[in-house]
């Protein structure tokens, strides 16, 4: 049966029989890396998004795969939940060039041009992406270059280290100390800085890190 999500796992399976992530199945084909990201398989209302024919025969044609192969993959009867999810490669966005406008959607999940692409030492969520911290503002936790592993997905609980997003397009790596329907608390990892008291309306959008490198 040809079915939205049977067609998405398709090209998650795709993607795995080449040993790649959907970002980089997406890259290969000459897409935007960012194309097959699961906050792209619905739209905003929760309507469900097909992939185009155009990036179906461009992923089809970069794996040297067939047209019947690709439908195979679309009729396997193995549960969709069984196709491998996670992944080692992520989208890549510098901490600093995050707050410019074009990178997230309002849920903060990556979208557009500009991301690198980067492999990890560990599998990450399918929408997880890395940003790179740049200067000395998280110091002593996170240092210049760590990289931020963010899953906009993820559940966040109190004491979790998040990354924060304003609407003034400050972007900061926090600690969620406390949470109300009107406003956040955010401790400062760097011991130097205060504690924040964020209005929700003031904020884009909040991710949590799921892991570093340190």
């Amino acid at each position: 049966m040809l079915s939205h999500e049977r067609v998405w796992a398709a090209i998650d399976a795709l993607a795995e029989r080449n040993s790649l992530s959907t970002s980089g199945l997406a890259k290969r084909a000459g897409l935007d890396s960012t194309a097959f990201n699961k906050s792209k398989r619905r739209s905003a209302d929760g309507r469900p998004r097909w992939p185009s024919t155009e990036s179906l025969a461009k992923i089809i044609e970069a794996t040297s795969s067939s047209i019947e192969e690709f439908v195979s993959l679309v009729s396997d009867r193995s549960p969709a939940g069984a196709l491998p999810m996670q992944r080692s490669s992520v989208p890549l966005l510098g901490l600093a060039q995050a707050g410019a406008g074009g990178f997230f959607d309002d849920a903060g999940f990556p979208v557009g041009q500009g991301w690198d692409l980067i492999e990890l030492p560990v599998s990450a969520g399918d929408t997880a992406y890395a940003l790179q911290v740049q200067g000395d503002s998280m110091l002593p936790v996170y240092r210049d270059r760590d990289l931020l592993i963010v899953e906009p997905g993820a559940t966040v609980r109190k004491g979790d280290r998040v990354v924060v997003k304003t609407t003034s397009g400050e972007v900061m790596a926090k600690v969620l100390s406390r949470r109300s329907p009107r406003e956040i608390e955010l401790l400062s990892i760097n011991p130097s800085h205060p504690v924040r008291q964020v209005a929700m309306s003031d904020v884009e959008w909040l991710a949590r890190i799921v892991w570093a490198s340190q």
